[in-house]
């Protein structure tokens, strides 16, 4: 990271980014392109989950390819200046590397779905209809490597 004093090196404090943003963004590479797809998500241990239709573009892409880096920010405020270079960006970003795999036990399914549903609907017990599960595909993201950064919070 070219900006240290920049960096987030407590693990406590990336968890807590991780949990409290609402959007993270996939990089996959589709051939000579790279293609990036925003999901909902959720961050438990070194494991990044999100679901998806079991057909479409990153489905087709994560086939061929699982290797991924993603991003998530939070607490992003425009920060004005006086002039135009003296304007900046207050941010808490976190980028990752990892591999995805798609789950294929219902029960592994059903565990990371909770734990999606528990970060977004705050509910514990949760319910699924079998059909729903066979259809549904859950990506699990083995993270390999993850950093955090910040810029206009102490």
């Amino acid at each position: 990271m070219r900006r240290s004093d920049k960096e987030i090196k407590d693990s406590k404090e990336i968890a807590t980014i991780m949990e409290k943003a609402l959007v993270c963004r996939i990089a996959l590479i589709d051939d000579d392109y790279p293609y990036i797809v925003p999901v909902n998500f959720v961050m438990r241990d070194s494991h990044l989950y999100f679901h998806s239709a079991a057909e479409g573009k990153k489905i087709a892409i994560l086939k061929k390819n699982n290797q991924v880096c993603f991003e998530v920010d939070d607490g992003v405020e425009m920060v004005q200046g006086d002039y135009p270079c003296s304007w900046g960006t207050k941010y808490l970003s976190v980028i990752g590397f990892g591999r995805a795999f798609l789950l294929d036990e219902i029960e592994e399914k059903k565990k990371a779905l909770n734990c999606l549903m528990k970060k977004y609907a705050v509910r514990k017990y949760f319910t699924y209809q079998e059909e729903a599960l066979k259809k549904v595909i859950v990506v699990d993201i083995r993270v390999d490597n993850i950093t955090g950064k910040k810029s206009g919070y102490k």
